[in-house]
């Protein structure tokens, strides 16, 4: 499914756009520093989808409808398109079992944009755990 998110060239890519990136980021990150919802592992945020890799501290109906909420509302303001769906209602969730499932996931997610062909390096790209500017 991935692959196909990442060579997508039609439909949404609101993503892309250095500052929506941006105030996805800043959410996550506060999701975890200011809100306590999570502990946030990894994250990428690609031109039209996001991973993650988090340790809840809340369930998921607590932090990631306000999440999805007020970036929406953040991106459509700056955009111009107030109202405008930015997230798919559902989203893919999965129980991490071992430790070695928890690398693999972590470097799926932080290597997402080099399977892309967007960066060579993971710490190349500025919306991503892996980055050096995050």
């Amino acid at each position: 499914m991935d692959k196909l998110l990442d060579a997508a060239v039609t439909g949404p890519r609101f993503l892309q756009q250095p500052e929506v990136a941006e105030i996805v980021v800043a959410a996550l990150k506060s999701g975890e520093r200011d809100f306590n919802r999570y502990e946030l592992h990894a994250f990428v945020v690609m031109a039209n989808h996001v991973h993650m890799l988090i340790t809840p501290r809340v369930i998921a109906t607590k932090w990631l409808g306000p999440l999805k909420g007020f970036t929406a509302h953040e991106a459509n303001k700056l955009l111009g398109t107030p109202g405008r769906y930015l997230w798919q209602d559902e989203s893919y969730d999965h129980l991490v079992r071992s430790s070695e499932e928890f690398r693999r996931i972590e470097r799926y997610i932080q290597h997402n944009p080099v399977k892309a062909g967007i960066v060579e390096c993971p710490g190349d790209f500025r919306w991503s755990s892996a980055s050096t500017a995050a």
